[in-house]
């Protein structure tokens, strides 16, 4: 599994946070619920009084517990928000401020169950244990997610707790005999239990951040809070950090160009860049950008490129398109193509089909799942089609057509880089003949980009040499459901008998890899939809047929990516966190926890 592709597993561990309202709601309903049911735990009281008791200590709760937790909701999303670090929307404001009062409510019922139960009042000292433990992760998250200092986090952490208790001990004032040393003792014990807690947090989080920042030269905190930023609020904040991290790396990008005598009417373009990391960041929305950059219609389909090639920032992708103009600018054309031929060898499914002295050269292995192909395999496959056949241009393209669960990317030493070389050894350059093209375009905006489908939609190139018609079907999406490909085929065979070829093909664009959308392939949601906006974009297509002149030409790039070496030390760097934390957070926070305990009771 690529680098990126791992860190948005993680996000399966995030959620996806309620409206600032259901925190509200939650806040009131779970501080009420907890007093009632602590008013129900006396045993001698009559009916009319156990009413009475459930009303009091649920309203009794509510002042204690719900009213403080929304009031500290709101000055912790103001005081977050002052600092002008990483902007806290309310309602993750509200959720923690929920935590904050789910916690101390629990531990309320508990301690009351526990006094019934013993005979003994430990109500107060477990409740503060609740509200200390709820203080702690309250520090934990949000210094590790605002991007703020240690201090502040504490800071702001602890307005919940100081509302909790001065609540406390305005009620007791009101409602008992309270002395001025049992307030002070109060206190002392909550300072004394948060500082233990507060260290613990700062010992732990100091810990974990140190081989991040010594191995990748920024903070551990830093990155974790604007990859949650990308992630909930689509920030690109994040590409600072990867342009720090980032290498220089040279790479290619190959075209065939169609013109008319009225100019150049579509590319078909392959550059072997990755559309990653994820989201928005870096090059994550490559296929549409570049395509929107250039002034024809153009088709960007998935080079031979893996993680290690992610542009650092959205800003590397004109160096892509700049290419592009470059091969535009010389280009020779003729008026003759091949048609579209098919070899197998193995898995390995080639798909060729030769523009004078160009060649689309389109790989998979559907309806087997497979991922990314490494440059340095493409790159060796694309020689080898050149030699063989003769031709200038190899424009190498991973359908990226079929997934199903993981897969690790195809590197060289692999069985599958062998069935590839024995299928491409099979292509002959047949007789070419003049070719019609015609293309059609869907952007699909009904379907939201969180069910995994890109802003470019579906793309056709429809072409037609010597009665042969060949569809070529480019879908915006991040690879593709297992058999989806095979179903589309399929259909567009019933309907259409008179297209004689198929294929189809994802981008790999990452603006799809979001928390609410990361991992949905094309296919996996409005499969019907997705159909039957080809089976209708077929007959635009084929109307569209006219005779063109075909060209093809390949430039170098040099772009600053991630790079195979960072891409190795972040992903070791994170595995390593993420195994020493599974080990040291435990013994932590129960050594802390533990002194804590002893110190209150």
């Amino acid at each position: 599994m690529a680098v990126s592709d791992r860190i948005m597993d993680a996000t399966k561990y995030m959620i996806s946070l309620p409206k600032t309202e259901i925190s509200v709601f939650l806040i009131i309903i779970v501080s009420f619920l907890s007093g009632c049911f602590v008013g129900c735990l006396e045993p001698n009281y009559s009916a009319h009084e156990l009413v009475f008791s459930v009303f009091s200590e649920g309203t009794t709760a509510f002042f204690l517990l719900g009213l403080t937790g929304i009031a500290s909701g709101g000055i912790i999303h103001g005081s977050i928000n002052h600092l002008h670090k990483r902007h806290m929307k309310l309602k993750q404001a509200m959720f923690v401020a929920f935590v904050g009062t789910l916690i101390p409510s629990i531990f309320y019922l508990i301690g009351s169950i526990l006094s019934v139960i013993f005979h003994n009042q430990l109500t107060l000292n477990i409740l503060l244990l609740g509200i200390l433990f709820a203080f702690a992760i309250e520090v934990l998250v949000l210094w590790s997610t605002s991007n703020i200092r240690y201090i502040e986090g504490v800071v702001i952490a602890a307005i919940q707790p100081v509302l909790i208790l001065s609540m406390l001990v305005l009620i007791n004032y009101v409602t008992v005999t309270t002395s001025a040393s049992a307030i002070l003792s109060l206190y002392l014990k909550a300072i004394i239990g948060a500082f233990v807690l507060a260290v613990s947090v700062y010992a732990f989080i100091s810990i974990v951040q140190t081989p991040i920042r010594n191995n990748l030269g920024v903070g551990g905190l830093e990155l974790l809070s604007l990859f949650i930023a990308q992630i909930t609020e689509g920030s690109n904040a994040m590409e600072e950090i990867f342009n720090v991290m980032g290498e220089p790396i040279d790479t290619s990008v190959s075209l065939i160009s169609f013109r008319t005598s009225k100019g150049i009417k579509a590319n078909y373009i392959s550059p072997h860049v990755h559309p990653g990391p994820v989201g928005s960041i870096g090059g994550g929305n490559l296929p549409t950008i570049v395509a929107n950059q250039l002034d024809d219609f153009a088709i960007i389909a998935h080079g031979a490129a893996t993680h290690d090639f992610n542009p650092v920032k959205e800003s590397e992708i004109q160096k892509v398109t700049d290419s592009i103009n470059n091969i535009l600018k010389d280009l020779t054309y003729s008026k003759t193509a091949s048609k579209f031929q098919r070899y197998q060898a193995g898995d390995a499914k080639v798909g060729a089909q030769f523009f004078n002295n160009g060649l689309i050269l389109l790989t998979t292995f559907a309806p087997n799942p497979g991922d990314d192909i490494d440059y340095g395999v493409g790159k060796t496959l694309m020689y080898e089609a050149q030699y063989l056949t003769g031709v200038d241009d190899v424009v190498f393209v991973d359908c990226h057509n079929c997934l199903e669960g993981n897969y690790d990317r195809l590197l060289a030493g692999h069985n599958r880089v062998i069935q590839l070389e024995d299928a491409i050894k099979q292509i002959k350059k047949p007789e070419e003949y003049p070719i019609k093209m015609g293309y059609a375009y869907n952007a699909l905006n009904e379907i939201p980009v969180k069910d995994g489908i890109g802003e470019s939609g579906i793309k056709l190139m429809l072409t037609e040499v010597d009665t042969q018609r060949m569809l070529y079907i480019v879908i915006d999406g991040n690879n593709m459901k297992k058999g989806f490909r095979e179903e589309i085929i399929k259909t567009i065979n019933n309907k259409y008998p008179d297209i004689n070829m198929i294929e189809v093909m994802t981008t790999d664009t990452h603006l799809v890899n979001t928390i609410s959308g990361g991992g949905v392939t094309v296919g996996e949601k409005h499969s019907e939809e997705i159909i039957n906006a080809i089976l209708k974009l077929i007959p635009e297509a084929v109307n569209d047929l006219e005779y063109v002149e075909v060209a093809s030409g390949t430039s170098r790039i040099n772009i600053k990516t991630l790079g195979p070496n960072n891409s190795t030390e972040l992903m070791t760097t994170i595995t390593s966190v993420l195994s020493i934390s599974k080990i040291l957070a435990p013994f932590v926070f129960f050594v802390a926890a533990i002194i804590t305990i002893l110190w209150i009771f």
